[in-house]
């Protein structure tokens, strides 16, 4: 089944004829190249004939032969013979020097560029300096709750049940495939999860100790929503007869959010009004790929929650970060276009202790902007004190309420 992903659509359509090149990046099997089909589908509705257009997706054998910028600039330039068109390069970090050609694209002024990429290094530093002001990143995520919904069609009447299927499964849009068959499914997101590691990191940065590295990457995951830090990592490591440095640890985790498989949030003072540079928090990509790969645990759903969450605010573009007021912790601050909204996620309000601890933080907050306590309760929406206490589920389907 094939669903169109309007918000990203959206998106995209206000650079369609813009002259600035379309970066579409995320975590493999995220539906890049759908997205891409779509596009050109949007362009073929709007009249744009099938010769104005290239696709090149380099993971498909027939476009094998494109090993580097000459490869690339010769094919392009002989298929469009000077005249003007649309460019689509899916997975183009697969092509040595890419940068190079389509800048060179770009100068001759007659070509709308689309890329996709599956790794950060996509826009480093230096490409960024290359490209500078020439290229607009739009980020695809896995489904949102509410496309996956979408997915389910007839099967999602009860959002009670489907949102248990989304926490357990995640949002990797091929998993419909198989009905949500457990077995299916994990191993899939299993196979998935070599390939995003071998090719995206291990391979790419050339990566020796692949144990130690997975034990790292196992850790993570099993502590996501949780603060803590690569010392704290080498220590465990330490305990299981394992040695290696804290610097060691901080590349591989940079290497392994590269692959947008991970996700640092940084802590922000709300008093110092500052960013801090130690106890960061991660989360993962996709809630299906902590569960296939550790199983998946009841006593790990509010640190789940918050990483559905934490994703749900990505996808609304919003930039986000962890709020930290003496000595307490606000789960996320997030900010778009001069708009900020404070977000505290519990799993269930029921003790007057769990109600109080949530609300305390939020209450400490002086300022205007908007408070939200979300939690799986079905209780009637309320405002307390200025705080707007909501359902969770409720919540992903509705963002017009952060507003």
């Amino acid at each position: 089944m094939i669903i169109r992903r309007e918000k990203y659509l959206k998106r995209i359509k206000g650079y369609v004829d813009k002259p600035v090149i379309k970066v579409i990046s995320g975590m493999r099997r995220t539906g890049k190249s759908y997205l891409i089909r779509q596009v050109i589908d949007m362009l073929s509705e709007e009249g744009v004939a099938a010769g104005k257009v290239l696709y090149i997706n380099k993971e498909l054998l027939e476009f094998d032969f494109i090993k580097d910028y000459k490869d690339l600039h010769e094919y392009v330039s002989g298929f469009f013979k000077g005249k003007k068109g649309y460019l689509f390069i899916d997975e183009v970090q697969e092509i040595a020097q890419w940068e190079k050609a389509v800048g060179s694209f770009f100068a001759e002024q007659r070509y709308d560029i689309y890329i996709t990429g599956s790794n950060s290094g996509l826009l480093s530093s230096e490409l960024s300096t290359l490209l500078s002001g020439r290229y607009i990143e739009i980020k695809i995520f896995t489904l949102g709750f509410d496309e996956f919904l979408l997915f389910r069609g007839k099967k999602a009447r009860d959002k009670t049940g489907e949102f248990n299927n989304y926490l357990k499964f995640g949002g990797f849009p091929v998993i419909h495939n198989f009905d949500l068959d457990e077995e299916l499914t994990y191993q899939y997101i299993n196979s998935l999860f070599d390939t995003i590691i071998l090719k995206d990191v291990i391979s790419r940065y050339n990566i020796r100790n692949v144990k130690l590295f997975l034990d790292i990457v196992r850790f993570v995951f099993d502590n996501i929503g949780n603060v803590f830090s690569a010392h704290a990592i080498s220590k465990y490591l330490k305990s299981q007869h394992q040695k290696i440095g804290v610097e060691t640890i901080q590349n591989y985790l940079m290497f392994i959010e590269s692959s947008y498989m991970l996700y640092k949030v940084r802590r922000y003072d709300l008093k110092g009004k500052k960013l801090l540079d130690v106890h960061e928090k991660y989360f993962i990509g996709d809630t299906g790929l902590k569960n296939a790969l550790l199983g998946f645990k009841e006593a790990d759903i509010s640190g789940m929650l918050e990483n559905i969450v934490f994703l749900h605010l990505l996808r609304e573009n919003y930039k986000v970060s962890i709020g930290k007021l003496n000595g307490l912790e606000v789960d996320f601050i997030a900010e778009k276009q001069g708009f900020k909204v404070y977000i505290q996620v519990a799993y269930l309000l029921d003790s007057e202790k769990t109600r109080e601890r949530e609300f305390r933080v939020l209450q400490k907050i002086k300022d205007n902007h908007p408070k939200f306590l979300l939690s799986m309760d079905n209780l009637p929406l309320s405002n307390n004190a200025g705080i707007i206490r909501m359902n969770l589920i409720d919540f992903l389907l509705n963002s017009r309420r952060l507003g």
